[in-house]
């Protein structure tokens, strides 16, 4: 029993220290404790207050079990000092409760004022609880014996480094029993195991777990459940049983699957255990691949590359089967007492390198020959041309061998692709030759190279065809002469001179082309002119002299090698002021609809009646010109006149 703890924790209500000391020597007070969930009856004597006075106290007392938490537990008789207990306290929430103790006079003057510290005593009232109802975790079969499988963890809520609140950790039972292994719980609550665990004797086991404390009284305990879950290791390595396909693939074809290999495996199926993965020698070409199929665990041998029967007729290949899941096993040699047993293992990635070796099988595989296209000893060729040579030209010689012909030679020539017909090629020799004429100017010529495509065919079911390519480099002539790029422009009249840009045109390359010599011919001194006179773009100068109308100038031009043509420009003078569109009316008598040839016909009518009043009105010598914006020169006549009219009589008629 843990005796009661007076504490003196307030001063006495006097002064002088010696006066204190004698009452504090007159109280007899014995040791008190409350034992925990105690069963009643209630209420019962706790133990009494006695006061040695000569005169009479009253007493109360206050804290926790009275009018703090937990409140209503403990009473004292005001009169006698009797303290009764009137209901049961929990050592795991109150270790003892703390109270303070008054004593006072009849005339109500405090007499005395202490602390006490009524202890609760401990009983074995809880029982180890696991931190968890069910423990559950997954290990592989090849897991080594002493691993730790799991930590377990209890608590016990008594007093501690008490009996009550001491425990151990015990086994109870495993279900099922392992043949070839026995569980074990430490102490420290690592449960582990000892031997070999084997998937087939059991893929979970159910191992019931106790924490028992040791009360003097009574001992109290709790259980809990492991679940242990095997997962199912290699100790069964695959069998190759047997293989399908015809095992014979055609030259020149991929994709096919010429074989197939069928393995039995004793491991749980579609598990790492039972997956089976294959390894491949000899394919020293790379034209072979072999993959598992996840369905069947069947080994697919499928042609990646392309064979050729006339390098290689047959291949040998030589195929190993294994599991995803490194092989291994774990036999039991002996049982000792304590410690761990003795046993043997082998393979995987915990016991030694050792076991079985993978079951292989070498096939061989059989090539067979097909009709091989012919082939170019070059797949492109390049040769150079002049444009514009004679037809039959000699172009180039293009040469092909038949690998299935043992004299190389069983096919014949053709033009696969010629978008000009420039060529033709002698469907025996390879030699090629013009057909036309080339022309370096033709839109089928890129970059001065026009491309074709050759043909070598042969007799063969079905015929086989090998390809070529011809680029053909073209040389320029001097077979373009220089050119406006428009032979129509527009100038206003003006004050002074008035300029229009002419720009020429030649595709043939350096240096049959520009920069261009420009010359004006026929009578244009005085009236028109070009400045500069080389380039590729110069100006048409109009002197004020020429009057609105349509010209025509024609201009040679030259190219660097002075090569030249003649050009007809229609140069179409109005005045701009007047006739805002001037510029704009640039339609030639191709593109003038019905609709325009009938303006045309009737400002031709309205022209010749103007001309008539005029001729009737009194003639000055002053000239002006009739604005008009027509500017189509197929309503307008040459004229060499490029002055003011003269004078005209009017016919004077009698009144």
């Amino acid at each position: 029993m843990i005796w009661f703890v007076l504490l003196c924790c307030a001063l006495l209500d006097v002064t002088s220290p010696e006066l204190l000391s004698r009452r504090r020597r007159s109280w007899i007070i014995d040791s008190f404790s409350l034992e925990e969930e105690h069963p009643g009856p209630f209420p019962y004597e706790l133990g009494r207050i006695k006061v040695d006075r000569a005169h009479q106290v009253t007493f109360e007392i206050f804290g926790q079990g009275v009018d703090e938490y937990p409140q209503g537990v403990l009473t004292i008789h005001r009169m006698t000092g009797v303290i009764s207990v009137h209901k049961s306290v929990d050592y795991e929430e109150l270790k003892a409760l703390k109270l303070k103790l008054l004593a006072s006079k009849a005339d109500k003057t405090l007499d005395t004022k202490l602390g006490i510290e009524i202890t609760i005593l401990d009983i074995n009232d809880n029982p180890p609880h696991f931190q968890k109802d069910l423990y559950e975790v997954t290990v592989g079969e090849d897991v080594a014996q002493g691993t730790n499988l799991l930590s377990l963890l209890a608590y016990d809520g008594d007093k501690p480094k008490s009996p009550n609140s001491t425990f151990h950790y015990e086994i109870r039972s495993v279900s099922p029993k392992p043949p070839n292994a026995e569980f074990v719980l430490e102490q420290s609550g690592e449960l582990s195991f000892r031997g070999c665990l084997e998937y087939e004797a059991g893929d979970t086991y159910k191992v019931l777990l106790v924490a028992k404390d040791h009360g003097e009284v009574v001992s109290l305990s709790s259980t809990t459940t492991a679940l242990i879950h095997i997962q199912d290791g290699n100790n069964h390595l695959p069998v190759i049983s047997g293989q399908t396909g015809t095992r014979t693939v055609k030259e020149g074809e991929i994709g096919v699957v010429p074989l197939r290999l069928h393995v039995t495996d004793r491991d749980l199926e579609h598990t790492p255990a039972w997956k089976a993965k294959y390894t491949m020698e000899g394919d020293k070409g790379g034209n072979f691949k072999v993959e598992t199929d996840p369905v069947t665990n069947d080994g697919i041998l499928t042609v990646i590359k392309p064979m050729d029967f006339e390098e290689e007729a047959e291949r040998e290949l030589l195929f190993s089967v294994e599991n995803e899941m490194p092989y291994y096993s774990c036999k039991v040699k002996a049982r000792p007492a304590s410690g761990l047993w003795v046993v043997d293992t082998s393979g995987g990635t915990t016991g030694p390198v050792g076991g079985p070796k993978p079951d292989s099988l070498r096939v061989t595989i059989q090539v067979e020959d097909t009709n091989d296209p012919p082939m170019f000893t070059a797949l492109v060729h390049e040769a150079m041309l002049v444009e514009n040579v004679d037809i039959g030209a000699y172009v180039e010689t293009v040469t092909a061998v038949d690998p299935d012909s043992s004299h190389g030679r069983d096919f014949m020539y053709k033009i696969g692709k010629d978008p000009g017909d420039w060529l033709k090629v002698d469907p025996h020799t390879g030699v090629i030759t013009t057909a036309k004429r080339p022309d370096r100017e033709s839109p089928h010529v890129v970059d001065n190279i026009y491309t074709a495509v050759l043909h070598a065919v042969d007799s063969g079911e079905p015929p086989m065809t090998g390809t070529a390519t011809l680029l053909l480099h073209v040389f320029d002539q001097n077979d373009n002469m220089p050119k406006l790029s428009v032979n129509q422009v527009v100038v206003c009249i003006g004050d002074g001179p008035t300029r229009t840009n002419l720009t020429a045109l030649d595709p043939d390359n350096e240096p049959f082309g520009g920069p261009f010599t420009f010359e004006l011919l026929g009578k244009v001194k005085g009236k028109w002119s070009v400045d500069p006179s080389y380039g590729y773009k110069v100006n048409l100068v109009k002197e004020p002299i020429v009057y609105s109308g349509v010209h025509r100038v024609e201009v040679k031009i030259s190219d660097k090698q002075g090569a030249f043509a003649f050009n007809n420009l229609t140069v179409t003078v109005c005045d701009c002021t007047a006739t805002p569109y001037c510029r704009g009316s640039r339609a030639s008598a191709s593109t003038v609809g019905f609709g325009a040839i009938s303006i045309l016909f009737f400002a031709l009518l309205v022209l010749l009646i103007t001309l008539m009043l005029a001729f009737l009105m009194t003639c000055k010598k002053d000239f002006s010109s009739l604005k008009t914006d027509l500017t189509y020169e197929v309503t307008l006549l040459s004229s060499n006149i490029e002055k003011p009219g003269t004078d005209c009589k009017v016919i004077q008629q009698n009144p």
